[in-house]
């Protein structure tokens, strides 16, 4: 069951709710969205109807959920929702009617070659700038990123091109420095079920990006976000970004329907990442308007001034006449597709 509370309700009106539930032995997590806040409830159902919720000041509405994520689900919040990421003054939506473009390097190597990159992302119409810190690989052996270093370029860099940062974290001990860092925490497609982390990160104040697990259900990926959201963080985008199959031509296979399939039934933003998904410079831009025209509300890539001697993904990463390529069909398409540049829409 949830409770939406009105966009007026009060903190003393939104801990009343939560003290009713509690009181017939109930849970309440509180999770507050740019507008609203919604409490999920974890307990007897039949014990909670009979505190006639839905009169309480403060209240909104009372949905009894079918869905297993109830949090996300759309049955209680039918309006997708928009998630703003960056500083008061600077923040960017990525939501229903905009299209938001994010790019910038796999890994942060250098503060040469991560400015470098970001000017080349913002110079294609990129508005928010991802870059690695911490780099989870299959190998033990292979770069691992620079940790905290890392995230010291980032945030320069960030002063540098006004570019707010979305960076991955990938262990729970480190979401608080992370976040002291970003504006936007990634958590990868290995960590997707790595739920002490996504409690973690739903504790941090941050928006987080989601990516889907190589191979997981869309089910399994939306009770992922459940996790987040309810340590009370709605402020969740996912991100679709190729699962595993049995093709080997490309890293991975982009599932295209993934896109509406969400967006029907979570009211959360949905990006993809075609960089990952195929795993090729050549494929990015194809995949990249298949995403526009599915209705993703945008997309992340790789882009390095060097790809050749990058240290992480260089046979993915754009430059050049392939960014330029991706960079006018950012500004072609999705105009025609309804959908409005995010840098129209930013906020101060």
């Amino acid at each position: 069951m949830v409770v939406v509370m009105a966009p007026d309700a009060t903190d003393e009106q939104i801990a009343h709710v939560a003290e009713r539930v509690e009181s017939v032995g109930g849970q309440a997590f509180v999770s507050r969205g740019v507008v609203r806040t919604i409490i999920g409830l974890v307990g007897d159902i039949e014990s909670f109807h009979g505190l006639n919720l839905r009169t309480m000041p403060g209240v909104a509405d009372v949905h009894r959920i079918s869905d297993p994520f109830k949090l996300v689900s759309r049955q209680h919040h039918p309006d997708r929702s928009t998630v703003w990421v960056g500083p008061k003054g600077h923040q960017v939506p990525i939501g229903p009617d905009t299209f938001t473009f994010i790019a910038g390097p796999c890994a942060v190597e250098t503060p040469t070659q991560t400015l470098e990159a970001a000017e080349m992302a913002r110079a294609a119409g990129a508005t928010l700038l991802r870059g690695g810190a911490f780099k989870p690989r299959t190998s033990p052996y292979a770069f691992q990123g620079l940790g905290v270093r890392g995230l010291e370029i980032l945030a320069d860099v960030r002063e540098t091109t006004g570019l707010p940062v979305v960076t991955e974290v990938v262990d729970a001990r480190d979401v608080a420095v992370v976040a002291e860092y970003a504006d936007m925490l990634q958590i990868g497609t290995r960590n997707m079920a790595n739920f002490g982390l996504l409690q973690a990160a739903g504790e941090a104040g941050k928006p987080v990006l989601l990516k889907r697990g190589m191979t997981a259900t869309i089910e399994e990926w939306l009770m992922a976000a459940e996790y987040v959201a309810q340590r009370g963080n709605l402020d969740v985008v996912l991100c679709e970004r190729g699962i595993r199959t049995f093709e080997p031509r490309t890293r991975n296979t982009l599932d295209i329907s993934a896109v509406p399939i969400v967006q029907s039934t979570s009211h959360l933003p949905v990006i993809v990442d075609p960089s990952h998904a195929g795993g090729r410079r050549d494929l990015v831009l194809p995949l990249s308007r298949a995403a526009m025209g599915a209705g993703a509300d945008g997309v992340i890539v790789d882009v390095h001034p060097d790809p050749e001697h990058a240290l992480c993904d260089g046979p993915q990463a754009l430059f050049g006449a392939d960014l330029r390529a991706l960079a006018q069909a950012v500004r072609q398409l999705p105009p025609v597709l309804g959908r409005v540049d995010a840098r129209e829409r930013i906020r101060g």
